[in-house]
């Protein structure tokens, strides 16, 4: 049968000499929307053409869809072919390892028929291996330690060389711990997901016989997305490919983008260093966006120090420029963004544009709330890409849980959801007893509860804690029904100590902040909720919820929702996509850069890269917006506008000036908080030495007084939960709000009176714009900032950083937290004055015995005074 003749011709000169590059070392630097998988696909073709047999032939990727993409492409590049035909292997990394490791995994002394272990069984294994080596839940967490061993293992180290690098007490820990659980893991015969890259370079680092085969097995060896690998991949690649040398990577650096989980860019910024016979091959070539928005990108990923040096040219001539809209708040970019896109899909026009012609692209997984909102409002349907709908996520179903037991006692789903969450001492065994005698009796469990004393399977220190949390409600419920229900949700959330929970279920300090900035959104739309309703109530704001976050709209069920659909996604999960409409938001300092980021210097690369991959997602139409003010745990704060805005424009010195405003806004919150967590120790250290004297020198006949006083059960009442600290003051914004005097009032009359809902669409229809819903007018784009008046815009002055309220990194759920460090001393404190007397109660004690204690008495007094005072200034 004669080989089908590949046409070369509609190649470009770059690509096509990738494509006829056929031996020795070859990196093919493609930058975005280049066509490197179609340059894969057609050296595929081309090699089978000039003689290489199909199975000798291995193209690695990342993905099963980029996987399956790649396969589909080749097979139609060469054309029909018999069924017993031998094809070239199309795989990921750990496809082809498991491969490798079932072949040969006995020479490390695991059974070729190893499970592979998922979350829950790790998170199993983790919780033996703390037991093990006997340490506490308060020490190391498994999540923490799971965290660690994939951290270690992505970096290709054994227990015993994570033994030698751990730094500090925590990590030596996990470091033995690591070992426990390795050995647990080998002693089940399994291997977790990061063991697949770990044992297989382990196999060809102590058994050359394995890499030998391997290797011999393969002629050529291609890798997709190289600047994405991680230690262990790199050298798998290097060994399978040693030998032949026949070794085409393909990506490019300037989309580096997965630092965070172990991925190491100098692996292609080196590969001349490690292959100097290398060949280099430069796809600038761009078939996907317009010239104006190549601009943008080339002229961003400039100020990135350590690359390849390349510029992409557009294929695409033209094209409208890129949009720059600054918001009042994030609830006016979604209300805006919305609109505009309702009104595109209602347009009579011939070249409509279809729902799925929108993306909206965010940095973190709590922007999205105010977009689902909107979008539902407006009956657009949409997908939620890169993470769960804003609405399923269990911290905030718990919260919702809380409100909806406020609003109806006799809830009983809700309340065995929250029952013990936070743990609070009211056990499985005492719910499941309460459960069977409801059961039994035929009543609900709210109504036994009050009783729950009453039955043997209580024990009396479980039906304590039901009685105080039972109190707790009863407090809430009455607060919620008069006072503010943003303030009384972020009050409740302190008095549960939620912020315990979160740091209870996960891994890691960034996972524990990213959760809590979900529940300061659930306190943000509920404050906004209050804003625009005339009479808010908690059952409204619930039943708004419930029409708004319980469809299918937000679920990913198939492509064919997709093609009817805005997408809504990270900028991480929109790489390798493209579309011809493209909203990036919340394009603001602390969001991206991202704030964990801006205190790493070394993370403003990456998220340069992050930003420049979103842009280039963009084929026609981009638009870049950010709030001059964003809700952050139920009050506004202002927002320093994203030094990439400023870069991208080829405006340098104010990038500089917003980059040095935040991070001069950020090292004061730091220091604010170090002060506040220090002086909280000694506070503490000072309370404990005092009641420790206090109950020392007090007679026996008070003791019990004194005990009962400092139960945990009277301490949990609620009439003892902290107290919300007065408001903050507003953060002064008139300097921005002349900018756009239109602006403020504007919005807050649409707000106040877009109630209506408008339908959702029939399957395949697209939504009407008769009744569009209310659009900002007054939005200031790119053309606006010619004018005097508006030119700073995108400027940071001198005043702009002190207007900023400062925010408290801790993240913390007590409402003590919220006051600005330029509100001073917290005024309400002083009313812990009362606590001065129980002085006269030391008085009391027997004259007789103790006559020399009350000459002590003034000076104790007057010393408590002063720590008194100290305690409130601080």
């Amino acid at each position: 049968m004669a080989r089908r003749r590949i046409d070369l011709s509609g190649l470009n000169r770059g690509q096509r000499r990738a494509v006829e590059t056929l031996t020795g070392p070859l990196l093919v630097l493609a930058g975005a929307g280049s066509g490197k998988t179609r340059v894969i696909t057609y050296r595929i073709a081309r090699l089978m053409e000039t003689g290489t047999k199909a199975d000798r032939i291995l193209a690695v990727t990342f993905t099963n869809k980029a996987a399956r993409e790649m396969q589909g492409r080749a097979s139609k590049l060469l054309g029909k072919r018999p069924k017993a035909a031998k094809r070239p292997e199309i795989s990921t990394f750990h496809s082809l390892c498991v491969r490798i490791l079932r072949r040969h995994i006995h020479h490390l002394g695991y059974p070729n028929k190893f499970a592979i272990y998922d979350g829950n069984e790790q998170d199993s294994l983790a919780r033996a291996a703390l037991r093990d080596v006997r340490v506490g839940y308060e020490k190391l967490r498994p999540g923490e330690l799971l965290n660690a061993i994939s951290g270690w293992k992505s970096a290709g180290l054994t227990p015993a060389q994570a033994e030698e690098v751990a730094d500090g007490d925590k990590e030596e820990l996990a470091a033995l711990a690591y070992a426990k659980y390795q050995a647990a893991i080998r002693a089940c015969g399994a291997v977790d997901f990061d063991d697949l890259l770990l044992l297989t370079e382990q196999l060809f680092s102590e058994h050359a016989e394995v890499r030998f085969m391997e290797a011999g097995r393969f002629d050529h060896l291609l890798i997709d997305e190289y600047q994405d690998t991680n230690a262990p991949q790199y050298r798998i690649v290097k060994a399978l490919a040693g030998a032949h040398r026949n070794l085409c990577v393909v990506g490019d650096d300037d989309q580096s983008i997965y630092g965070w989980r172990g991925a190491d860019v100098t692996h292609i910024l080196s590969f001349k260093e490690h292959w100097p016979d290398a060949t280099v091959v430069r796809l600038e070539d761009n078939y996907r966006s317009r010239e104006s928005i190549l601009e943008l990108a080339n002229t961003l990923i400039l100020h990135n120090a350590t690359r390849h040096q390349k510029v992409l040219r557009a294929f695409r001539k033209g094209g409208e420029p890129a949009r720059f809209i600054r918001y009042e708040d994030e609830t006016a970019e979604a209300l805006a963004i919305v609109t505009e896109i309702h009104a595109a899909l209602g347009s009579e026009s011939d070249d409509r544009a279809l729902a799925s012609d929108y993306a909206i692209l965010f940095r973190t997984n709590e922007q999205p709330r105010a977009f689902e909102l909107e979008l539902r409002r407006a009956g657009i349907p949409y997908v939620l890409v890169g993470g769960m709908s804003f609405y399923d996520r269990k911290e905030v179903r718990d919260i919702l849980a809380y409100l909806k037991i406020l609003a109806n006692p006799s809830d009983e789903v809700s309340l065995l959801r929250i029952l013990n969450t936070p743990a609070r001492g009211i056990g499985a065994s005492s719910i499941t007893a309460l459960l069977e005698v409801a059961v039994a009796e035929g009543r609900s469990l709210g109504q036994l509860l009050p009783e729950a004393h009453q039955y043997d399977g209580v024990p009396e220190a479980a039906a304590r804690r039901i009685r105080g949390f039972l109190g707790l409600l009863e407090d809430y419920r009455q607060r919620i029904a008069t006072g503010s229900l943003a303030d009384t949700l972020k009050d409740l959330i302190a008095g549960v100590d939620y912020k315990k929970e979160i740091e209870r279920l996960y891994k890691n300090p960034g996972d524990v902040q990213t959760r809590l900035n979900i529940i300061g959104e659930v306190v943000s739309s509920i404050a906004i909720y209050e804003e625009r309703t005339p009479n808010p109530t908690v059952e409204g704001f619930l039943e708004e919820t419930a029409l708004a976050g319980r469809d299918d709209i937000g679920s990913d069920d198939g492509d064919d929702r997709k093609q009817r659909a805005v997408t809504l996604m990270t900028l991480h999960s929109a790489k390798g996509l493209e579309f011809p409409r493209v909203y990036m938001v919340g394009m603001e300092e602390g969001l991206l850069p991202h704030g964990r980021s801006v205190a790493d210097s070394a993370g403003i690369p990456e998220e340069r890269r992050l930003c420049y991959v979103g842009i280039t997602r963009a084929q026609d139409h981009l638009t870049l917006s950010f709030a001059k003010a964003r809700m952050k745990w139920g009050k506004s704060r202002a927002s320093i506008p994203s030094r990439f805005l400023f870069e991208m424009r080829g405006e340098a010195e104010r990038a500089g000036k917003a980059a040095a405003a935040y991070a001069e806004y950020a090292e004061t919150v730091r220091s604010e908080f170090a002060a506040r967590e220090e002086a909280k120790a000694k506070k503490k250290k000072r309370t404990r030495r005092i009641t420790k004297k206090a109950r020392s020198s007090r007679p026996e006949t008070e003791a019990p007084k004194r005990r009962k006083v400092a139960s945990p059960e009277t301490a949990a009442t609620p009439g003892r939960l902290p107290v919300q600290a007065r408001q903050p003051q507003q953060t002064d914004t008139k300097p921005l709000q002349e900018l756009d005097p239109a602006t403020g009032s504007r919005q807050r009359a649409l707000g106040s009176t877009r109630t209506a809902q408008s339908p959702t669409p029939p399957e395949g229809q697209v939504p009407s714009a008769q009744s569009p819903p209310a659009r900002p007018t007054s939005n200031v784009k790119d053309a606006d900032l010619d004018t005097p008046a508006q030119a700073s815009l995108l400027g940071i002055s001198q005043s702009v950083a002190p207007t900023v309220e400062r925010i408290s990194l801790d993240a913390g759920l007590s409402s003590n937290t919220a006051a600005t460090p330029t509100d001073g001393p917290d005024r309400p404190a002083k009313k812990k004055a009362p606590a001065k007397k129980k002085a006269p109660a030391k008085k009391k004690a027997p004259a007789k015995k103790k006559a020399p204690a009350k000459k002590k008495a003034p000076a104790k007094k007057k010393a408590q005074k002063s720590r008194s005072a100290r305690s409130n200034l601080r």
